[in-house]
């Protein structure tokens, strides 16, 4: 039987992007300074206004305007007249330390206080939150995750870069992507796409909407992928000037679907951005990712994701849960009893296997936590499918 998906990504220059990229650029200058630094910082932004709010604790100082501002003219937002400024905006800091009831458990796990530890150096820090954390692969892209989540994203920087590059010099920050596959066990087609740029006023939309399938479309979509019945749409309200923080407000957080697997795989409802890694919303998502790209690439099975659950101040997951849909090469228990083997999702344990105490953050901050072969990620290595093929007797 075939079906639609559909999935969809945003430009750096997407308010709520803007948000996420200015939290883990605060988060990577402290992880600098303080890789031990508890770190938990929102953004949010309107007209003209920066808003940085949250918890820290550090022994170190950073200049949160400057690296704010840093971010948007990064972005592009360097006009006012593209409804944003870096220079001009405000920027509010709002800052407090993290609250001593959850440093307690994070600092000394249940295990640690209880007297039941074999590993101290691992077992000592707790979950920095209780909460459930999906990981997942497939088989789809040489990237090993849902092809309409990999060509938005792939869709998104194109667009980013026609308007950085000057060939198509008239685009502003703000845009948003999608596209629809029709699928059986694999896709087959791209059934539509839908492109909205934010654009100089003078501009019409003839010549955006050719130059954005010439620039744009054709060069990312695969033409044995398209047709003659495939859709394209390229700013379908016919006007897309006004954007950026002045048009919507934005918020850390807030893209947490575009962040991972494009709706394709379940998720547990934390957000990534803005959060050191003994946040296990952030690092056993990560970690999870780490355990389902390894069993694909692995060859155990065509598709798999990975469920783990964490009690706040507790290092030891309450459970880990493998579902592959049917895919696999030996049994989804048998799988998850090889997982508990070969890795340690204890939080200490991912951040030391992972070195996620690095200032890596902001580079996966738009466009994607996953599937980043631009980027050299510790969770997106495939450095224990030698192991898992040997326990798994493949």
């Amino acid at each position: 039987m075939r079906r639609l998906f559909t999935s969809e990504s945003v430009t750096e220059g997407h308010p709520d992007k803007i948000c996420d990229q200015i939290s883990d650029a605060i988060l990577d200058e402290i992880l600098k300074k303080d890789p031990y630094a508890r770190v938990a910082c929102e953004t949010a932004v309107t007209t003209g206004l920066v808003l940085v709010m949250g918890e820290i604790t550090t022994e170190c100082y950073v200049d949160i305007p400057r690296i704010a501002r840093d971010v948007i003219r990064d972005i592009g937002y360097t006009r006012a007249k593209y409804g944003f400024d870096a220079d001009t905006c405000a920027v509010i800091t709002s800052i407090d330390e993290q609250s001593p009831d959850i440093a307690m458990g994070v600092n000394k796990a249940l295990e640690a206080r209880k007297g039941e530890l074999t590993d101290s150096e691992i077992e000592a820090i707790g979950a920095g939150d209780q909460g459930i954390m999906i990981g997942f692969a497939c088989d789809e892209t040489e990237e090993l995750m849902p092809m309409p989540i990999m060509l938005a994203h792939k869709l998104a920087r194109r667009l980013a870069d026609v308007r950085k590059n000057g060939t198509l010099s008239y685009l502003r920050p703000d845009g948003k992507l999608s596209d629809s596959r029709v699928r059986g066990r694999q896709p087959v087609r791209v059934d539509s796409v839908v492109v909205s740029a934010q654009h100089a006023p003078e501009v019409d939309h003839d010549t955006i909407e050719k130059d954005i399938i010439e620039h744009v479309v054709n060069v990312i979509i695969p033409e044995n992928m398209m047709d003659k019945n495939t859709k394209i749409f390229v700013n379908p309200t016919g006007r897309f000037v006004l954007g950026g923080p002045q048009a919507d407000s934005g918020l850390t957080g807030r893209k947490i679907i575009v962040d991972t697997y494009g709706g394709y795989a379940r998720h547990g409802g934390g957000a990534f951005s803005g959060k050191d890694p003994t946040k296990v919303d952030r690092s056993a998502s990560y970690a999870a990712r780490y355990v389902a790209k390894n069993i694909v690439a692995a060859g155990l099975a065509k598709k798999c994701e990975v469920q783990v659950a964490y009690a706040i101040g507790v290092a030891t997951p309450l459970e880990i849960e493998i579902n592959t849909f049917g895919t696999g090469k030996i049994s989804d228990e048998k799988i998850s009893d090889i997982v508990k083997k070969v890795f340690d999702l204890r939080p200490a344990a991912i951040i030391r296997d992972l070195d996620l105490r690095r200032p890596i953050y902001r580079q996966v901050a738009a466009y994607g936590h996953f599937g980043r072969h631009d980027l050299d990620l510790p969770w997106e290595k495939t450095d224990r499918v030698d192991i898992l093929r040997k326990l798994a007797g493949i």
